[in-house]
């Protein structure tokens, strides 16, 4: 256990931050580390080529991406798995404790979707199906999404810019119409008293005519 526990300590952040992840509620794991990180670079325990090797060895042709029960509840595959996960007693922490395991590696952990498993048998599918590619298809979708927020983002940001904009022009259009009936008017006044004057002007000019007279 002290030699456990020696090594234990030597584990980087990352692989401290998946294994506190694994001992998460499905519903909280998730696809998050498949879906944030490459899975082809993701390192799930201390001794993944290990696990790999010895899964691939006593299991050449299990289909991985779509699980069968039967592959790993029938009681002929229970007696092919049992040595396998035997293997690593005392080299991978907790072997035999239970964690569920996705059945269709495209999908999220739902109740339909989920098989209860021995957390070494989690460990080398989802190691198998990291390296096969398998698990790319979910990091794929979930970087696509993220860039289609981003172009969606951007697009109603330049909306908004272009109404700000359209607003702005409506204001300035409103204030110089205003600017120009306020001139109309004031030119309709000087006219209206420019008018006046010259009736004035008249006015007096026959006043003195007919005095004259």
């Amino acid at each position: 256990m002290a030699a456990t526990s020696g090594t234990d300590e030597q584990v980087s952040g990352e692989l401290v931050s998946v294994a506190h992840a694994l001992s998460l509620p499905a519903e909280s794991y998730g696809n998050d580390l498949i879906s944030s990180v490459d899975p082809q670079f993701l390192k799930l325990t201390k001794v993944d080529d290990q696990i790999y090797s010895e899964f691939r060895k006593n299991f050449e042709t299990l289909r991985i991406d779509v699980l069968d029960p039967e592959e790993l509840k029938s009681e002929s595959a229970k007696e092919k798995w049992r040595p396998f996960c035997l293997k690593f007693n005392g080299i991978v922490e907790d072997f035999n404790y239970g964690t569920l395991l996705r059945l269709d590696c495209s999908q999220g952990y739902t109740e339909e979707n989920t098989i209860f498993a021995p957390r070494i048998q989690f460990f080398a599918i989802e190691i198998a199906r990291n390296r096969e590619g398998y698990n790319k298809a979910v990091y794929i979708s979930v970087q696509d999404k993220e860039g289609e927020k981003g172009v969606n983002n951007g697009g109603e940001k330049g909306a908004d810019n272009g109404e700000e904009e359209n607003t702005k022009n409506r204001g300035e259009k409103g204030a110089d119409s205003g600017e120009e009936k306020k001139e109309g008017i004031n030119r309709e006044d000087k006219t209206d008293k420019g008018g006046e004057k010259e009736k004035e002007a008249d006015k007096e000019i026959n006043k003195s005519g007919e005095k004259a007279m």
